[in-house]
């Protein structure tokens, strides 16, 4: 694999990071031969720095290691894509991702992306348990109170889509997907391993 990776002049290759589960980027940096071969060797990210001239590897100080999931090259195998799980921030300013600031933004469109924020506030949520919170709501109630609410947003959907009300399809969709993630949560199932089920369901098809 790394014979076929064409690094520029200085000897570097652009390597994306990208979180694995919410596949948001987390910061781009470089990798020369030798920190590519220890990123393959030990399993966790290994980069050069530019300033320092110097490898280094993601985590040493911090703890906020990477554990490589997988790692792809463009058609011209001249850039990587590395997909990592993060053992904290990526950034140095102590952000998810390097990228915070928004140049443009033209409208605001559903993305997956959702489903890991939610994830982040419905387990804040279970450990504070702020007052007046649903979410905390739910929690006190326990395991009856949200199978009954699950159970509920399910038929609400089913009676939707039986009118054929698109607009009550999605809102009630909505709610169906914010209390099975409650569920989850109390459960202490990962979504992203609901989600490893459906992959894996996919490819044996």
């Amino acid at each position: 694999m790394i014979d076929s990776i064409k690094f520029d002049e200085k000897g570097l290759v652009t390597a994306v990071v990208q979180d694995a589960n919410t596949k948001e980027v987390l910061t781009v940096a470089y990798m020369n031969k030798e920190s590519l071969e220890k990123t393959l060797e030990s399993g966790e990210t290994w980069f050069f720095s530019r300033s320092r001239q110097e490898l280094w590897h993601k985590g040493a100080t911090s703890g906020h290691t990477q554990k490589v999931v997988s790692i792809k090259a463009d058609c011209d195998n001249d850039a990587l894509v590395v997909e990592v799980i993060p053992a904290g921030p990526a950034c140095h300013n102590g952000t998810t991702s390097c990228f915070t600031e928004i140049i443009q933004q033209n409208a605001k469109v559903g993305s997956v992306e959702i489903i890991s924020k939610l994830v982040k506030v419905i387990e804040k949520r279970e450990q504070e348990m702020p007052e007046e919170a649903y979410t905390t709501y739910l929690f006190d109630k326990g395991i009856d109170k949200i199978c009954k609410k699950v159970g509920e947003e399910a038929t609400e959907v089913v009676i939707g889509a039986k009118n054929r009300d698109a607009e009550e399809v999605k809102w009630e969709a909505a709610d169906l997907i914010y209390h099975l993630l409650v569920l989850l949560q109390e459960q202490k199932v990962s979504v992203y391993d609901v989600l490893h089920v459906l992959e894996k369901r996919h490819e044996e098809k």
